[in-house]
């Protein structure tokens, strides 16, 4: 199938920023940058004989540098985006890194000692449509980019995104190569497909372009609904839709109700099939909020989405996506803010998720696994150190006939400052 990827020169966008910009002060004064400092250290323990790593742990320093410009004057405002991003080695060693928290050598496995990246996107806007061309960072129920390391990871493309009618919003684009959260090279996508070894999909194919729209509607204050359309060319097209309606039930509470189907398809020969529901009910009542969720997978394959980004399902969370092939999966979830207490920035969650019937093949027995997570979170509100957040994230793993059971412990301080 011949591949219809737009190719637009980021060199020469750029340019015409550059020649735009003198003419508005707009540009500058509606400016903003902030660097965001990452401590990350991480601590995998595999839990089974027999795995090939007793554990994976390693520590580094992340350091986030966004800048954000305003719109030149004009029916068509010019501006540009820049982000920097380096990551730095504190520890790590050989039989112990692989926690994507850095990057490593091709070869030895080894992590670098650092890995960055310089991205800049051309923005342009006419009336409440924008349009962004090169580094993106996408959140669409299509494409999610991952930031649960330390670094963000990054893709190439062109963003298109109007809300010119009340209530609605449409995006439309197309992603070229993507750069992993523990990389520094952009490369062409892959499809990632439940973590059960991707059983019924034809592995090592990759493509250049990521083609995706979308609307959504608000209909009201409780109610919006969504369709969006990704096709990962020559692997998968996928369309999903989604509602939303969150019920007051009087002061400081309320119900919402949220339901995903999503389906997508073979679009080569890749062999991705897949039918996905969804449905979360949560109840919350001042800082607490109760939650359950239930997922289910059909078809020949598991959930169908790009590799390394995030999924759009409601039980992927710290470890696990719960998205193989015909997985049926619940989750149960608690959180409370301690501002309540008069502890404001301090939050709490716990969840329980199981899974079960999974499909691994002719001839083996249905694969099932568990994850219970904690979230322990504090964010300064006051002082010289406002806005530093400490983070403390447990995971606890365990499958059968599948896969590794494992403990997953992360602890990540942060501190935002703005430069202007």
């Amino acid at each position: 199938m011949r591949r219809t990827t737009l190719k637009t020169p980021l060199f020469l966008v750029s340019g015409t920023v550059a020649l735009s910009a003198p003419v508005n002060a707009e540009l500058i004064a509606d400016s903003k940058a902030t660097l965001e400092l990452r401590n990350f250290y991480m601590n995998r323990d595999f839990r089974q004989r027999g795995a090939p790593q007793a554990k994976a742990e390693e520590w580094a320093q992340g350091f986030l540098l966004r800048y954000e410009s305003g719109f030149s004057d004009g029916p068509i405002g010019v501006g540009v985006d820049a982000l920097g991003l380096l990551g730095v080695k504190l520890d790590s060693g050989p039989g112990r890194s692989g926690t994507q928290l850095l990057k490593q050598d091709r070869e030895t496995r080894r992590a670098q000692d650092e890995y960055g990246e310089l991205g800049l996107t051309a923005k342009f806007k006419a009336s409440r449509t924008v349009l962004k061309v090169g580094t993106l960072l996408p959140r669409l129920p299509s494409v999610t980019y991952n930031d649960g390391r330390l670094l963000p990871q990054t893709f190439r493309g062109v963003h298109l995104n109007a809300q010119e009618w009340a209530g609605l919003t449409l995006d439309a684009g197309q992603l070229q190569q993507v750069n992993q959260r523990n990389s520094s090279d952009y490369e062409d996508m892959a499809a990632s497909n439940g973590s059960a070894g991707a059983i019924g999909v034809k592995a090592g194919k990759t493509s250049d372009a990521f083609n995706f729209a979308g609307a959504g509607y608000q209909w009201n204050s409780q109610l919006s609904t969504a369709w969006h359309y990704g096709e990962l060319t020559d692997l998968y097209r996928q369309h999903i839709l989604n509602l939303v309606h969150t019920q007051p039930l009087g002061a400081l509470q309320s119900l919402k109700t949220e339901l995903r189907v999503a389906q997508a398809n073979d679009a080569g020969d890749s062999g991705i099939d897949n039918k996905a529901y969804g449905a979360l009910l949560s109840y919350k009542h001042a800082s607490h909020t109760l939650a359950v969720a239930y997922q289910q997978m059909e078809g020949r394959t598991g959930y169908a989405y790009i590799a390394g980004s995030d999924p759009y399902l409601f039980n992927y969370v710290q470890f696990g996506d719960f998205a193989n092939r015909d997985e049926r999966s619940w989750q149960l979830r608690y959180d409370f803010d301690f501002v309540v207490l008069g502890m404001p920035g301090l939050t709490f969650m716990t969840r329980y998720l199981s899974g079960d019937h999974i499909d691994l093949g002719p001839g083996q027995p249905a694969g099932t696994e568990w994850e219970r997570d904690t979230d322990i979170a504090y964010v300064l509100q006051s002082g010289p150190l406002k806005n530093l957040g400490i983070k403390w994230r447990n995971a606890t793993v365990r499958t059968r006939h599948f896969g590794n059971d494992l403990d997953d412990n992360r602890l990540i301080l942060s501190y935002s400052l703005p430069l202007w």
